[in-house]
């Protein structure tokens, strides 16, 4: 069996509060892209996991895939499995690969070994692997606010724009995008984003970690205006970084010689 779990971009991202728990709630809108892994799911004598493509480095058993597996396995009793995932999805880049990767191995082991799990049920269980984990079970646009981990689907339709996500060859930790936030009120609503011209967003929809970020890497800085210089509407940093994506209603055709070398794609 194989699946390609995808990335998803942030499309706004407000830190609005520190908790009491030293966790920060957040509101932000999570939109699925094109940008995916592979990941294969075989019959095993013992279980097993291993990846190609982007380096993985981390030992087998740290793998979230590998998680979500041993999440079933406790509960179901499940038999010994192989996984072997083609990796292509950045890490530290707020693309959220590891998370997918995890959902998409709960998703194909439901239907496997035939659990008959239900979207609200595998949820549960890939909200124990990562906050934003749950959202790659149904894969829609979506709300999130809490830690990320609450959800409110969204009308939210971006099929009539090229998306185009640049890897700088820099990674940012979370916990180093946290680092000088401050906290704030959202300017804007994100779930009234439907009655936003996406011309107007440059102006509005904002993400706050670009404010301790970018003074960080300036080379994230300089790919948001290399985006916009080739005539991105919108462009931003996803997540905590180090991805930025830029929104384009056609794509320039010396794209590919205009950015610099690393990971890109449009869609």
């Amino acid at each position: 069996m194989i699946s390609f779990p995808n990335a998803k971009i942030n499309i706004g991202l407000n830190v609005v509060e520190k908790r009491a728990d030293g966790y920060h709630n957040i509101e932000t809108l999570f939109y699925p892209v094109g940008l995916c892994d592979v990941l294969e799911l075989a019959e095993a004598t013992e279980p097993a996991f291993s990846s190609s493509g982007i380096e993985i480095d981390a030992a087998p058993e740290n793998n979230l895939v590998f998680k979500a597996y041993k999440l079933l396995k406790t509960a179901y009793n499940l038999p010994p499995i192989k996984f072997h995932l083609h990796k292509l999805i950045p890490f530290g880049a707020g693309l959220g690969g590891g998370s997918a990767d995890a959902a998409f191995a709960l998703k194909m082991l439901n239907e496997f070994f035939q659990l008959q799990l239900t979207a609200e049920e595998l949820r549960q269980f890939a909200s124990k692997i990562g906050a934003d984990c749950p959202f790659f079970i149904e894969n829609q646009p979506t709300f999130a606010y809490g830690i990320g981990n609450r959800f409110k689907p969204i009308e939210l339709d971006l099929s009539d724009y090229k998306i185009v996500i640049v890897k700088p060859n820099v990674s940012v930790s979370t916990p180093q995008a946290y680092k000088n936030i401050v906290p704030q009120k959202a300017q804007f609503n994100l779930l009234n984003i439907a009655t936003l011209p996406v011309d107007d967003w440059k102006d509005v929809i904002k993400n706050d970690f670009e404010r301790s970020v970018l003074p960080q890497f300036p080379e994230i800085a300089e790919l948001k205006e290399k985006l916009y210089q080739l005539g991105a509407v919108y462009a931003a940093m996803s997540g905590s970084g180090s991805a930025v994506f830029g929104l384009f209603r056609h794509l320039p055709t010396d794209l590919a010689n205009s950015l610099p070398k690393g990971i890109f794609i449009y869609r």
